[in-house]
């Protein structure tokens, strides 16, 4: 099964990363990550990939009538390797020999394991799982276990007590903010990313910590409604860090918010006062939702806790 996180290789030198659990009208929903060239894999930008499947490969690129929106997706039958992110970290924790980048992660599954944390649920994604990591990657971990998920964050809150862990300085979080291209500012971004404790620093190393619930979750098809901007209370924040991101909220017209961008994956708790600004969508039943992350880089959407800091 395709699970969201995992990678997909085609025979034209492409890997895609999944963003949807399974196959729809016999397609893995992704988006273009690498691309082969005569030098080795390149990592695509949003454009890069647009334009080269647009120019190129226009047979990958798919209207998606459940979400109303123009995803990636490559046939099932055209993949020719299926990266999965438990299965790599599992070859990486017994080979005989490693590159920096995975004696972090050693050190780091080390360090859970220490805790009594059950790596077993546990895969590693991104550059580490197709093996085209630099010297200065980052480590992206990915838990199936939701209980598991949050005892590794309260793991990584007593190891930087501990000083085993750090939290990130003004440089990595800099950097963070670069990547993400939000549309809060630094400081907001800083403050709800540093109580989420899903990042940390090992050895100087940024990791981060995914969620993926690998049961399938019933779908609805969706309708787009135009730009919404609500000031809510969080009521429900229990599948915050899932992907995607849910939370309910005191708007009695709005069934859910769902978030589709790591930046505000847990963004917001319970009780809390919340700005949201996203995408109105409509389903076939008639309950409505507000999308955040409509696009990779979710221009002007946001969500942000108001009040003291």
């Amino acid at each position: 099964m395709y699970l969201a996180k995992d990678f997909i290789e085609t025979a034209e030198g492409l890997i895609f990363a999944v963003v949807e659990h399974g196959i729809e009208q016999g397609r893995v929903l992704c988006f273009l990550r690498y691309c082969r060239t005569s030098s080795g894999w390149q990592k695509q930008s949003t454009r890069q990939a647009d334009d080269l499947l647009s120019r190129h490969y226009p047979d990958y690129l798919y209207y998606c009538p459940m979400r109303d929106v123009r995803l990636h997706a490559v046939p099932e039958e055209r993949v020719i390797k299926h990266y999965q992110p438990r299965q790599r970290l599992s070859e990486l924790l017994s080979a005989a020999q490693l590159d920096p980048v995975e004696q972090d992660l050693l050190q780091l599954s080390n360090l859970y394991q220490s805790r009594e944390l059950d790596i077993n649920q546990m895969g590693v994604t991104g550059s580490l799982l197709i093996g085209v990591q630099g010297k200065l990657s980052d480590i992206d971990l990915v838990f199936y276990d939701r209980t598991l998920f949050h005892q590794a964050r309260a793991i990584n809150r007593e190891l930087i007590q501990a000083g085993l862990l750090h939290e990130l300085d003004l440089r990595h979080w800099q950097e963070s903010f670069r990547r993400r291209d939000c549309h809060i500012d630094f400081d907001d971004y800083v403050w709800h990313e540093q109580r989420k404790f899903n990042k940390a620093l090992i050895n100087d190393r940024k990791f981060d910590l995914n969620f993926i619930d690998p049961k399938p979750v019933a779908t609805e098809t969706y309708r787009k409604c135009g730009e919404i901007l609500l000031r809510c209370i969080v009521t429900d924040d229990s599948r915050a860090f899932d992907y995607p991101g849910l939370y309910k909220c005191n708007e009695p017209t709005i069934e859910e918010i769902a978030v589709f961008t790591a930046t505000y994956i847990g963004q917001a708790q319970n009780g809390e006062e919340i700005e949201v600004c996203g995408l109105l969508e409509e389903s076939e039943s008639g309950s409505k939702r507000i999308i955040v992350g409509s696009s990779r880089e979710a221009e002007g959407e946001y969500i942000k806790v108001q009040g003291e800091r």
